[in-house]
């Protein structure tokens, strides 16, 4: 597994983790970073901080977007999959969008249901639709 890869699947662990057990997730990201196994690198701590940065962005997109659901009814890790990604697509330059939303499908295919990476798909091809400027 790539780098990035790797980096994108421990983001969304810590975004989990931290929604799952109440948790501050700087607090969470800092104990893993401290525990180093698996190691945590900087692609990680960006996507993380990221979705602690711009929660109220990210979420009020997801919401948008989310046909059907509200954001406290999504899966816990296709919301946390959503959370990074979002991040990913919108706020870290260097990866092509395309790239974003594949490997949030992958994540989507090997950590959820057998519909999550459809929805996975659909709401992150809608929030990127949705940031283009029309002429």
């Amino acid at each position: 597994m790539a780098a990035r890869s790797k980096a994108r699947k421990r983001a969304v662990d810590v975004l989990y983790e931290a929604d799952l057990r109440s948790r501050d997730v700087r607090e969470l990201l800092a104990e893993r970073i401290a525990d180093g196994h698996p190691p945590i690198n900087e692609h990680t701590v960006r996507l993380v901080e990221g979705a602690v940065d711009h929660r109220a962005d990210v979420d009020r997109l997801i919401s948008e977007h989310a046909q059907g659901w509200s954001l406290d009814r999504l899966p816990d890790v296709d919301r946390a999959i959503l959370r990074m990604a979002v991040v990913e697509l919108l706020w870290v330059d260097d990866v092509p969008d395309a790239v974003v939303i594949d490997e949030a499908v992958e994540l989507a295919k090997s950590l959820s249901t057998d519909d999550s990476a459809a929805y996975v798909n659909g709401v992150l091809a809608g929030i990127l639709k949705s940031q283009i400027p029309t002429a």
